[in-house]
């Protein structure tokens, strides 16, 4: 059972909470007037973002959940309804990226990726953004990526489930327009995270370069030559969860550098 909250400050859910964007967001939030509410699969680096938050004066409180699962995602919704009631804001930021040619992408590996980056998302609005409507409205921020906007050689399974996010967030940015419920995505390019990471390992097993020179390929894929950093992303959901942004919906803001340009 979740631990009812004790304050009128906003609520702000945020999944994927624990790492990279995700948890740059949630402590940026909580330095602010907000409540956050962190969901992420490990118990372990929950507690760790709590503490942290703490020792900066914020409030983070924690709720475990595996977004690939179904089940696992519609108990965290009714629970977070029960003892929070309508969240100010929700932030889908849990993903994950595959990197594989087309004929070796497995069906069980798309299968998670679009469970992940497309089905939780839909889902977590689907029983959320009602009750922020039938309340005093919200804010919706779906974490997207450039994958999302344009393709990219070897992330179909990727690819295709940005895009659907994005599409997700035009179409209920128009179904909720007159509810006071706005709905935007955040597409940020090569971030440092671990999944930049990751690619750079993936390029550097795939080519023979290092992965010095790997991390070096996705700097300069970035027109400003570096990557963006998780901070820079949690600042501008920042301004769209504020009253600046009110008139902001279905909107998509590549963070990246000019990439996209």
């Amino acid at each position: 059972m979740l631990a009812a909250m004790a304050s009128k400050r906003l609520t702000a859910v945020v999944t994927g909470a624990t790492r990279g964007i995700g948890r740059a967001i949630a402590l940026k939030f909580a330095e602010g007037e907000y409540v956050v509410w962190a969901l992420g699969r490990n118990i372990g680096d929950l507690d760790r973002l709590k503490d942290e938050a703490s020792r900066r004066g914020g409030d983070i409180r924690t709720l475990r959940v595996d977004v690939a699962e179904r089940d696992e995602v519609m108990a965290a919704c009714d629970a977070l309804l029960s003892e929070v009631g309508a969240p100010a804001v929700l932030i889908n930021n849990a993903g994950i990226a595959l990197s594989s040619p087309l004929t070796k992408t497995r069906p069980e590996d798309f299968d998670r990726v679009m469970a992940i980056n497309a089905a939780a998302p839909f889902f977590f609005c689907r029983e959320l953004i009602p009750a922020m409507a039938a309340s005093t409205g919200g804010r919706v921020i779906n974490i997207a990526s450039t994958a999302a906007l344009k393709g990219f050689k070897y992330t179909a399974a990727y690819c295709a489930s940005k895009h659907a996010l994005l599409g997700l967030t035009r179409a209920l940015a128009i179904e909720f327009s007159r509810k006071n419920v706005t709905v935007n995505a955040v597409c940020p390019g090569w971030t440092e995270t671990e999944m930049v990471s990751h690619s750079a390992k993936a390029i550097s097993s795939a080519t023979g370069r290092t992965v010095e020179e790997a991390r070096r390929i996705l700097t300069e894929m970035n027109p400003m030559a570096r990557l963006i950093e998780p901070a820079e992303v949690a600042e501008l959901c920042l301004f769209l969860a504020s009253p600046a942004a009110a008139a902001i919906t279905g909107v998509a803001y590549p963070i990246d550098g000019g990439e996209s340009a």
